[in-house]
């Protein structure tokens, strides 16, 4: 508790908030003609010259205006003119919707709202219609109407994107997680894992977040390494002057709620309320702890949520959001493992125990100094505590071949027990500054700081002899290679320092003709790793089966002092494996954009200099334990993009870039990760950075200000592409390779977001549809490097394969939902949205050492099959304070599965092994939103 009250101090170090103009749309209707749209009618802002006209819909909008009181006049030919008092708040949307007549609309047909400009559907679509590059962006008001609890989901209702449910990456145009760029208000925040470049946007509950863009092609502010595309979270802000919300949420998952004693690590005695601490060294608690699991007897998920904030004077804006919830998992299916096509792991029972607590608090101060300077400050806190017991064999049907040669007379059994803990601290100041009329600088600095952590993981592997006519069954400790029973540590400290500035210039502007905007800045960030990792191994001394554990749940009962003490166990403690990373990249951009008639140019570059440093001190390391190795990049990474607005509703878009995607610093550092299922992942010290140039031409049509239909298609030359492989020869690992020279992908993207029904009648209701389709080709040539000689020093090829698809590309991509709402007094919404991601690569495959056993001793990609997610909301209003809403989610529960195809010799053919299968089960909750 004391932790969670230091990281709130924390917290309240941040301020401030950049304040924005406002806009007012709205739609016109014709009382005359059955509430039809009003077509052409006249609107003024009274007192100026700034009017427009209703377009076929009855749409119109007015953008950019200053906060305070206007009058807007409506009027048509033949109807009564209305003036009506509207209000525009800085940084948000006032809707008027107006009913126009032969004679005076009564008041209550004049519909006004306000919402924040970033939640806004019709704002952000508004926003996505101007803006010169290609995006798209979902706010909270859809992420609520949707049910969606995280940002990694929200991410999946956007065309193109999809999100793993094996491995939780989110994919961008079938391109994963080393491909995208991932920020939080425009600026880097560090990864959650080692494993990944991107922070797991599971984090990011949606009630801290305002909305999410994804921008699918390359602008010169941000870093060139991206390539399907950059993830920008905006968090949330106060929303009017004061603002307090309760929320409390309960349920349960199918499959956890079904294990009346729910598995926990050794550790649990250690957490609380999510956070883990103890006093106990690993080395001592070889002996002071137990090596046995524990249990909980009802495994039921909760939420609470609190927000509150407030506006101090005229110019001061705070807002806090703290959060916990908890959530269990449990799945249980097959896993095997084949190496060189023969058999090396096989478990048909691999279960796993998961619960996870996230605490989430989120500080957001403003300060407006006057009309033309802004400032912001955020402050994040993230605790994410994941106690994950995994277990296999326990049927006795287990095998491991390097520890069972006979499996008529032994199985094997493995648990492993790991306590993962992160802590995230992001801080950011930004300011915003309008100089007269043509000068407009923003401009920010952050400190991130993470630590990731497993400060505990236990790990058996026994023997279980079976029994005989003569014998019973009996279990013995597994001894080969030593550390078979472990305790180990694993540290990762992360400290990034990030800034950036830009400074638009105005050149000209002459109206309705021509404009002219230039813009130029700088980024820097300095990101450095410290990773460590122990390990203390548990061997029994002399001949196996000296010490005999009671069962498998009571393995601790052998590991004890005096058994150390008489010299029956012996305690081996390895040097530890470290690697210190450090990233320094420094750039600077300058873009034009310029605005004539219907076309928008803008041409820009990027100087970007990147320089990744990794000193490593590790185990089995190629070329000896010690070691370091240093990438250097420095480029121009060039922009083009195009719009023309064939009208008010018909936009065409053409953009061309190059990106860079620099390796990650556990893609490089020789390290192995071990898996639970022992599976290893290991860096590779030869990876370079794969180079990208990328090409998007895309069409939008705005039926309406809440409408879309858009097609888009894409194509990507990727030179030296990064891929996860299975490793060349016997050692059964994977790593990273430039398995290509070059690699290329085509796609096209379908989008639609439209109206079915749309009343507005107080008793109607709205009903409308999105769905957004992906196709990718994708194919990389695998190649052959040589030797002066012409001997073969290194292939890719394996199994007369010469070209593959691409790791983590899917061949269709498919995302869709209907939404229910009434207008009625008391709203009620219902949701229903579903995602398909096709077959993609987990991992390629790889050839023998040997070029005389190429056809028998090679592996195969390993393919994880697609699978349907589907999901559904409810909610429904009480009152004007009080809302409850309903979920259930991963409905079909589909099973999901990896396959590799495996040569059998005896047979001479190869056939399609299921290496990973399980279901995650249906997640359903019951919650109660309190506005006081």
């Amino acid at each position: 508790m004391k932790q969670l009250l230091i990281a709130l101090v924390f917290l309240t170090t941040a301020f401030n908030y950049a304040q924005d103009t406002g806009s007012i749309v709205g739609k016109l209707i014709d009382k005359e003609y059955n509430n039809e749209p009003l077509a052409f009618a006249n609107i003024l802002i009274k007192g100026t010259t700034n009017g427009t006209t209703s377009d076929m819909d009855g749409l119109y909008s007015f953008n950019n205006l200053e906060p305070g009181e206007y009058t807007l006049i409506y009027s048509f030919v033949g109807y009564e003119t209305q003036q009506v008092p509207l209000t525009v708040i800085s940084g948000k949307v006032t809707e008027a919707n107006i009913v126009m007549g032969a004679s005076a609309a009564a008041l209550d047909e004049i519909v006004i709202t306000t919402t924040s400009r970033k939640d806004s559907e019709v704002a952000l679509l508004l926003d996505q219609r101007e803006a010169v590059e290609i995006k798209e962006s979902i706010g909270s008001i859809e992420l609520a109407k949707l049910g969606v609890s995280d940002a990694a989901t929200a991410t999946t209702k956007i065309s193109g994107v999809s999100s793993s449910e094996a491995s939780g990456d989110v994919y961008v145009r079938g391109l994963g997680d080393r491909y995208l760029y991932t920020t939080l208000n425009g600026m880097t925040i560090p990864s959650d894992n080692v494993d990944k470049k991107n922070i797991d946007l599971a984090l990011f509950p949606t009630r801290i977040v305002q909305s999410i863009s994804i921008s699918k092609n390359f602008a010169p502010e941000n870093s060139a390494d991206q390539s399907s595309g950059s993830i920008n979270i905006n968090s949330r802000s106060l929303v009017g002057n004061n603002e307090i919300k309760l929320g409390l949420q309960s349920g349960f998952n199918t499959n956890a709620i079904g294990q009346s004693k729910f598995k926990r690590t050794a550790n649990r005695d250690d957490i609380s309320f999510g956070f883990y601490s103890s006093n106990l060294s690993t080395k001592d608690a070889i002996t002071e702890q137990s090596w046995d699991t524990e249990s909980t007897s009802l495994p039921i998920d909760y939420r609470y949520t609190l927000t509150a904030g407030t506006k101090i004077g005229d110019n001061f804006k705070i807002l806090f959001n703290g959060s916990q919830s908890s959530k269990f998992e449990y799945n249980e299916g097959t896993f095997q493992q084949f190496n060189r096509n023969l058999e090396d792991v096989k478990y048909t029972d691999a279960t796993n125990y998961i619960n996870t607590i996230s605490t989430t608090g989120l500080v957001d101060m403003a300060y407006k100094i006057n009309d033309d300077h802004d400032l912001r400050a955020v402050s994040l806190f993230v605790n994410k505590m994941t106690d994950q017991v995994f277990e296999a064999g326990r049927n006795r049907e287990g095998f491991v071949f390097e520890e069972v040669n006979d499996e008529d007379a032994y199985s094997q059994y493995v648990k492993d027990q790991n306590t993962k803990q992160t802590r995230l601290w992001v801080n950011q100041i930004m300011g915003d500054h309008q100089l007269g009329t043509k000068n407009h600088i923003t401009w920010g600095l952050g400190y991130n700081r993470m630590d990731a952590d497993e400060p505990n993981r236990i790990r058996n592997e026994v023997n279980i002899k079976k029994p005989t006519d003569t014998e019973s069954e009996s279990i013995e400790l597994a001894n080969q290679g030593g550390t078979q029973q472990r305790k180990s540590a694993q540290e990762i400290e992360d400290s990034e320092l990030n800034a950036r500035i830009k400074d638009e210039l105005k050149i000209f502007e002459k109206e309705n003709e021509s404009t002219l905007m230039v813009a130029f800045g700088a980024n820097y960030r300095y990101k450095t790793r410290d990773f460590q990792s122990t390990v203390y191994g548990v061997d029994e001394v002399g001949a196996p089966g000296q010490v005999v554990p009671p069962s498998l749940d009571e393995l601790g009962a052998v590991f004890t002092q005096d058994n150390f003490d008489s010299g029956v166990l012996s305690l081996t403690e390895s040097l530890p494996d470290s690697y210190n990373g450090e990233l320094n990249s420094a750039s600077g951009f300058f873009s034009a954009n310029y605005a004539v008639n219907k076309f928008n140019f803008n041409l820009g570059a990027r100087y970007q200099k990147d320089e990744i440093i990794v000193d490593y001190n590790v185990g089995n390391a190629p070329g000896g334990r010690e070691g370091s190795v240093t990438k250097e990049y420095s480029n121009i990474y060039p922009v083009f993009n195009v719009k023309y607005a064939l009208n008010e509703k018909n936009n065409f878009r053409i953009a061309a870039s190059k990106t860079i995607t620099l390796p990650e610093f556990k893609e490089i550092a020789p390290f192995g990760y071990v898996s639970p299922t022992n599976q290893v992942v290991v860096g590779n010290i030869d990876l370079e950075a794969s180079d990208v140039y990328n090409f998007d031409v895309k069409w939008e049509l705005f039926p309406s200000n809440k409408e879309l239909i858009s097609a888009t298609g894409f194509y990507k030359h990727i030179k030296n592409p990064i891929n996860k492989t299975l490793d060349r020869g016997s050692s059964g690992y994977f790593t990273f390779e430039n398995t290509s020279d070059k690699a290329e992908v085509f796609g096209l993207e379908l989008e639609a977001n439209m109206d079915i029904i749309a009343s507005t009648d107080d008793n109607g209701y709205n009903l409308d549809f999105g769905f957004n389709f992906t196709k990718m080709w994708h194919n990389q040539d695998l190649k052959t490097i040589y030797n002066q000689d012409g001997s073969i020093a290194n292939t890719y090829t394996y199994n007369g394969k010469d070209e593959i698809g691409l790791e983590g590309a899917s061949d269709y991509i498919v995302n869709a939902s209907l939404n229910f709402s009434t207008n009625w007094e008391r709203t009620f919404n219902a949701n229903i949205s579903g995602n398909y991601a096709s077959d993609k690569i987990y991992a390629l495959g790889s050839a023998p050492d040997s070029q005389t056993v190429t056809s028998t001793l090679y592996n195969n990609e390993i393919i994880e099959k697609g699978f349907a997610v589907l999901n559904a909301t409810l909610s429904q209003e009480l009152s004007d304070n009080i809302n409850i809403n309903f979920k259930a989610l991963n409905i079909l529960n589909p099973n999901i599965k990896r396959t590799q195809d495996v040569y059998t010799s005896s047979t001479g053919v190869e056939s399609t092994q299921v290496t990973r299968s399980y279901k995650n089960g249906t997640t359903i909750s019951l919650g109660i939103n309190i506005n006081f």
